[in-house]
């Protein structure tokens, strides 16, 4: 099954006998309070306009539990995320397409949560929103409730001793910005650097500028050279366990296998009994 589905095959797919659930999760990591900026509101733009039929879903709310020291964004409780997926329409045995402003991490969070949780059958809006070329509606009739169950463990989980291990014993990427891996600026983490042994992978590396995948073939060259040779253990990490999504996706459009470390910098760099590294050198 593809990770991804394009605008036009989804339109089709929405036209058909069977349309997939379609969850919108617009959400935006915004570090402008300071500034006195107001936040994001992802459901006050999913109600001006939404692709027909889709369902907001709060990624801060539903897709993950308080923030603390686990990170900012841990796994959500699995009762409360089954119970939001129901709310949503989401069925056990009917496919599921997700999608976001654009950025597609608050997208892949979506699709990473539903496959670890057991969906078979999620796929991520390439492109996001604004790949859509069809019209929007702004109403919001409440969907038929889902029957999905969580069961988790359908893909693999790193915690923060696994993820150090895998760095040893395999490759571990960080998908942040290069410069927050190297620990020249960290707008919001209690230190910078990264997981000793972990490699600079960011994501936004692996799309074009219109916001879409690069091809197959070009992202497993990517990864192959940063360490992921066949029989290596993969595994992703990233500020909280959002945009490093995002990257496990891309792996999974690579073909490669991924775990993810939902904890990410932001669980990592609270315990200061954890080691730190910076500079460019993965140790």
């Amino acid at each position: 099954m593809n990770a991804i589905i394009s605008a036009s095959e989804l339109a089709s797919d929405l036209a058909g006998t069977n349309p997939p659930v379609l969850l919108d999760i617009r959400w935006q990591l915004s570090v402008a309070k300071a500034a006195g900026e107001p936040p994001f509101d992802g459901r006050a733009e999913y109600a001006a306009g939404h692709i027909p039929g889709a369902v907001y879903v709060d990624l801060d709310q539903e897709l993950a539990s308080a923030p603390g020291t686990r990170g900012r964004h841990p796994l959500p409780d699995t009762a409360s995320f089954g119970a939001a997926m129901r709310r949503a329409g989401v069925f056990a045995d009917r496919s599921v397409v997700v999608y976001d402003g654009g950025q597609g991490w608050a997208a892949a969070r979506a699709w990473w949560l539903l496959r670890w949780a057991g969906h078979p059958d999620v796929r991520v809006l390439d492109g996001g929103l604004p790949s859509w070329e069809g019209p929007l509606e702004t109403d919001a009739p409440p969907p038929a409730e889902g029957d999905f169950t969580p069961e988790p463990g359908a893909v693999q989980l790193l915690d923060a001793d696994g993820a150090a291990a895998l760095a040893r014993s395999g490759v571990l990427f960080d998908a942040r910005a290069g410069e927050r891996y190297r620990g020249e600026v960290e707008p919001i983490d209690r230190v910078g650097g990264h997981i000793p042994g972990a490699v600079s992978a960011p994501t936004n590396e692996n799309v074009g500028t219109d916001g879409r995948f690069l091809p197959a073939e070009e992202l497993g060259a990517r990864f192959k050279s940063l360490g992921a040779t066949e029989g290596t253990g993969v595994g992703v990490y990233c500020g909280s366990g959002v945009s490093g999504a995002h990257e496990v996706l891309a792996l999974a459009v690579a073909g490669i296998p991924a775990g993810l470390y939902v904890g990410s910098w932001s669980e990592w760099s609270a315990d200061p009994e954890r080691p730190v590294a910076v500079g460019p050198d993965p140790q």
